[in-house]
């Protein structure tokens, strides 16, 4: 047996070792963790052209044994040693954690929260359904039809899979897929370059649940392969930044999760005691390494900017990386240096090209905002106060503990900010609180001091998956 595992793909479960591999290296040494096989387009065409199949496999069980198998699954996947490829691997929880560590720049206590987090969506999966569609019987999802609130209704699915272009940057993000096993829906996941091992063991833990093999697939492909996945899912997710979400802009069979511009808001009523939020804003800005759309990429004040900054700076300045296998880790290595590279070079091209900003957290680091540790490339936080919204850096998302501190008059608060998956306004301000109920451009919102980083699973943030695989449709019998 090899010293490296061999990662295939899997076509509707069936390993496949492909003649074209690409390995996946630790981020600080370059050592290779794995060799994964590579997939071409057409294998992609051709494998969907017959998902019908997979999709029969799941229509055998009822929801509510698909339930119990993600259950199974989700204590397989958080304590189980489970296969690691073809070659004869396993993968205790211990190998997973190191590993994903090793080629995605996580600490290994973020990993651990990413696993905690997906064991729960696993292990919840009915209250997660109930949420998701407000109370329905998941019967009706078995026999077609049936009743709600004393209503006929009928539900039929809208395609026969779920295609998912993944990302590297967080494994949490693969929580997102989930339902679509207990719906009865195949997945179809080509995994993010760095990070293949999330969705790999959670296939792996699925089977070994009792899950019917046939209902995943993962295809590590190229830019052309992963245009076949959407192109032939009738639904799917994508993962990407900008330009990513305005590809597929007002496609009505792709849910882009791009940056998120996720903000805390405080009300005039409230500023007077900002000192009592610092720590729900900088939680809401650093956990998870800053690495999610759910993080706090900008807080809006009415007065005050100054001053919430420098403290916001005074507890993030100092953060500095650590071994990754140290329990106070706050910090995320970059396997790709080249986006450190854009990152630290735009916001230094910003604060020297537009007046205006002033990165605060730079007299708390007492040293350069990019640093190599132990053969790391790393990010260190930074707060950037602003005098105008209308500054570039304003409303900005980077893949780091990042944020812009601005002060903007309440009245003109929601009509300057813009798209915002998560919102965080602290405020018991009636009228102010009235407005936000009503603002069609922010897609959660928290009222009170709660973190950004805080999520309901039976209430979406981003996307209903139910909504998205299944319509309703109007029905009547003799």
């Amino acid at each position: 047996m090899s010293s490296i595992p061999h990662l295939p793909a899997l076509r509707k479960g069936r390993p496949y070792e492909s003649l074209d591999k690409v390995p996946v290296k630790d981020h600080k040494t370059g050592e290779v963790c794995a060799e994964v096989s590579q997939v071409n387009a057409g294998i992609v065409r051709k494998d969907l052209g017959k998902i019908g199949e997979a999709r029969k496999a799941l229509k055998k069980f009822t929801v509510a044994q698909l339930v119990e198998i993600t259950a199974k699954a989700g204590d397989l996947f958080l304590n189980g040693t489970l296969p690691l490829g073809d070659k004869g691997h396993t993968q205790s929880p211990e190998e997973y954690i190191a590993t994903l560590s090793r080629t995605s720049g996580l600490p290994h206590i973020m990993v651990k929260r990413n696993m905690a987090k997906l064991h729960y969506a696993l292990t919840h999966m009915d209250e997660i359904l109930n949420g998701l569609s407000r109370g329905l019987d998941m019967s009706v999802i078995d026999l077609g039809f049936g009743t709600q609130a004393n209503c006929p209704v009928s539900y039929f699915p809208t395609t026969n899979s779920l295609g998912l272009v993944m990302p590297s940057n967080s494994p949490a993000v693969n929580s997102l897929w989930l339902p679509a096993i207990a719906l009865k829906i195949p997945v179809v996941i080509k995994p993010g370059r760095e990070e293949p091992w999330t969705p790999f063991r959670l296939i792996q833990a699925f089977i070994a649940a009792g899950a019917p093999p046939e209902a995943f697939g993962f295809y590590p492909t190229d830019h052309e392969g992963s245009g076949e996945v959407v192109k032939l899912s009738g639904r799917n997710l994508v993962f990407g930044d900008v330009a990513m979400a305005k590809m597929y802009e007002g496609n009505p069979s792709v849910q882009v999760h791009g940056p998120g511009w996720s903000k805390i808001i405080i009300g005039e009523d409230k500023i007077e005691d900002w000192k009592d939020y610092i720590d729900v804003i900088v939680s809401s800005i650093s956990d998870n390494g800053g690495r999610s759309c759910i993080n706090a990429s900008a807080v809006i004040v009415p007065k005050y900017g100054k001053e919430i900054a420098d403290a916001i700076a005074q507890r993030l300045g100092p953060v500095e990386p650590l071994p990754a296998d140290d329990e106070n880790a706050r910090l995320s290595g970059f396997a790709n240096t080249k986006m450190a590279d854009y990152i630290d070079g735009v916001i230094d091209a910003d604060l020297a090209d537009k007046p205006g900003a002033e990165d605060v957290t730079a007299k708390y680091r007492n040293g350069p905002r990019k640093v190599e540790f132990q053969g790391g490339t790393f990010l260190r936080p930074t707060i950037i106060h602003c005098n105008s919204w209308d500054h570039p850096l304003a409303n900005r998302e980077f893949l780091c503990p990042y944020a812009s501190v601005v002060e903007v008059k309440q009245s003109e608060v929601l009509s300057k900010i813009g798209y915002s998956l998560i919102v965080t306004a602290i405020t018991e301000d009636p009228a102010f609180t009235d407005e936000l109920l009503e603002c069609p451009t922010i897609d959660r919102l928290n009222l009170g001091p709660i973190s950004t980083m805080k999520i309901s699973w039976d209430q979406p943030h981003e996307g209903n998956m139910f909504e998205f695989l299944y319509k309703r449709r109007s029905i009547d019998r003799a």
